[in-house]
């Protein structure tokens, strides 16, 4: 399968609004790609690169050398040239890695230059999301699409997905698991406009938990080993070294807990996001955690002492992560049946500087991976009526960019709107 074939199915996906088509074509391409390349062809189809880091940025992409007339790049090749590249360090790696960038892309066409630097840069849009990329390996291997899903609630990325269905079908996405140590894919929630909303759509069974504005951690325990992952299942493990401290406390032999990190002040109240997102992305954290101490709050826990809980219902969950995890580890809760007091447990969570609730049905299980109507966020909504009075066009990060908006209210008086953390 050559690279070209790649980008011509990519443009086809981006030009057409029909879920059934985008499908139909990702399937082709996978089934084109074979069981040797399906991998490396799912990975590029989802928008990035198998390899989580290549040390390209956008400054190494600006200037390209001169594309070839010809495809002759395969899929295969891409991968390792991303491959070295990954793996270049230390003195002068910054002159081979130019050498590497511009030694790929003197083999790449026009079209397959704009594909590769997209696809490095992490802004390749064809308007298909993952759940349709799942639907085609479905329709490419000929195996339920419910097995697939399955199979990608413990998996990263979807390329292996992908190549364990064509290669092994129904019996190969079978083997995909939970495994203490490897990131489960993160239960996401809905939206509702007011608590009342969000309780219609959770059902008569259901909890309230505080939102809290922090960094999403997935974290990992295996005897005295622990590790940390972030919502896009990133490792950053050494950068969270007080998250690490608790997990070792709790007395459990295995064990994988969903939750939040955020930086606190000494009353208590969440310091501005920008201190905890800054925090998490410094690998310094021994350092930083005196200057900016992290707090974790856990809210669920997946796995314990062998035993899955991922498809138990939260109810059940929920106990397990009472009875393991200290108070004062643990997300704010409230159980209650009546609608008032969660509306009040709102107004407290927001007064205390927090996001606002999350509505739970207490019978769901842990859908990995997926967003529906059994979490349900609720945030105080606030609008400004606004109309743009002049735009500066840039030349910052990147070349042609907006740089400046100014704005001004489109009336004489600005809409009121509710008070709520302060947010990057």
């Amino acid at each position: 399968m050559l690279l070209a074939e790649l980008v011509e199915t990519h443009a086809a996906v981006a030009g057409t609004r029909s879920r059934l088509q985008k499908r139909a074509l990702l399937a082709a391409a996978l089934r084109s790609a074979g069981e040797d390349e399906a991998e490396i062809v799912a990975s590029f189809l989802s928008g990035r690169p198998r390899q989580r880091r290549t040390g390209v940025g956008w400054r190494s992409l600006a200037e390209l050398p001169e594309p070839t007339p010809a495809p002759s790049l395969t899929p295969t090749d891409v991968d390792l040239a991303l491959e070295e590249l990954s793996t270049l360090a230390g003195t002068g790696s910054q002159a081979a890695r130019a050498r590497a960038v511009r030694g790929l892309f003197s083999q790449a066409t026009t079209a397959e230059q704009h594909f590769l630097r997209a696809l490095m840069l992490g802004e390749l849009r064809q308007g298909a999301l993952d759940s349709v990329l799942l639907d085609a390996i479905a329709e490419a291997a000929d195996v339920p699409v419910s097995l697939v899903r399955r199979a990608a609630m413990f998996s990263a990325f979807s390329g292996p997905i992908a190549s364990a269905a064509l290669a092994g079908g129904s019996e190969a996405l079978e083997r995909f698991q939970l495994e203490v140590g490897r990131p489960v894919r993160p239960m996401l929630a809905a939206s509702a406009a007011d608590v009342a909303a969000a309780l219609e759509k959770t059902g008569t069974a259901f909890v309230a938990d505080g939102k809290i504005d922090g960094i999403r951690v997935q974290v990992h325990r295996a005897g005295d080993d622990v590790t940390i992952f972030t919502r896009s299942l990133d490792d950053i493990t050494d950068r969270l070294p007080e998250v690490v401290g608790v997990a070792r406390t709790l007395p459990t032999d295995a064990v994988v807990l969903d939750g939040e990190a955020i930086a606190l002040g000494p009353d208590g109240r969440p310091r501005p996001f920008q201190e905890t997102g800054s925090r998490t992305m410094s690998r310094d954290g021994a350092t930083l955690r005196e200057q900016v101490p992290l707090t974790v709050y856990f809210f669920d826990v997946l796995h314990l002492d062998g035993r899955d809980l991922i498809d138990s219902p939260a109810s059940e969950r929920f106990r397990a992560l009472g009875a393991l995890v200290p108070d004062e580890a643990t997300v704010p809760r409230c159980f209650s049946p009546d609608a008032e007091q969660i509306e009040t447990f709102f107004r407290e969570m927001i007064a205390r500087g927090h996001e606002g609730v999350v509505v739970k049905n207490l019978d769901a299980p842990y859908d990995a991976g997926r967003r529906g109507s059994a979490w349900v966020k609720v945030k105080p909504r606030h609008t400004l009526d606004l109309v743009v009075l002049g735009v500066e066009w840039g030349s910052g990060r990147r070349q042609g960019t907006l740089s400046n908006i100014h704005l001004a209210p489109a009336t004489a008086t600005a809409s009121s709107c509710s008070a709520r953390p302060s947010r990057a």
